[in-house]
């Protein structure tokens, strides 16, 4: 995600939050193009007018969503690295056992983050550097991760962590289309294989 000096936010009041939390149910669930500021609206028992107070517009709605949905599981998955132990191998495997929980409470329909970008592809809308900004800060995590991972150098290590962030984002689009079970699971599975074969060679 972007700074705090690039991404415009606003401040939360009890209100804008209940707007929130309706709209985040609403975008995950039904898809953000097809709800309206009316429904959204109706869903929080606030009026039109509060929310375009609060918020402004449609498009700062989608941030505040996105955001929030990214900050929260920019914590999920810090607190579940902070249990691991301190071994490279562990804290990747931390990585998927996070994901993999936080779809079991959080993401019946897959990445959030996803599918947001299938409706929002245009750079300029406000959205697109939040769902952007994840993606690359996953990278940056996996491709951390595997230079710390006995063996591999630099070039290798990137290379590590890009086959990571795909095994990692396809389990969570095969994750929301269902097309066989416990996909994240299997790519942590491929990923301590990829790992035990990297240390064998």
């Amino acid at each position: 995600m972007g700074t705090s000096e690039e991404l415009r936010r606003i401040t939360m009041t009890p209100a804008a939050r209940r707007a929130l939390a309706a709209a985040g149910r609403l975008f995950y669930g039904r898809g953000i193009h097809a709800v309206g500021v009316d429904l959204i609206a109706a869903e929080a028992g606030v009026t039109k007018k509060t929310l375009y107070d609060r918020f402004g517009s449609k498009e700062q709605i989608v941030v505040e969503y996105l955001a929030d949905r990214d900050e929260r599981w920019r914590a999920f998955l810090t607190e579940r690295l902070d249990a691991a132990p301190p071994v490279p191998r562990a804290r990747i495997r931390a990585v998927f056992d996070a994901s993999r929980a936080w779809m079991s409470d959080n993401g019946s329909k897959g990445c959030s983050m996803v599918n947001a970008h299938a409706e929002i592809s245009d750079p300029a809308h406000p959205a697109h550097a939040v769902i952007t900004g994840q993606k690359q800060w996953m990278l940056d995590l996996f491709t951390r991760l595997a230079r710390d991972v006995e063996g591999f150098g630099p070039d290798a290590a990137d290379r590590l962590g890009r086959t990571l962030m795909l095994l990692h984002e396809g389990a969570l689009v095969a994750h929301g289309l269902k097309v066989f079970p416990d996909p994240v699971a299997h790519a942590r599975d491929e990923a301590e294989a990829l790992l035990a074969e990297a240390a064998e060679r």
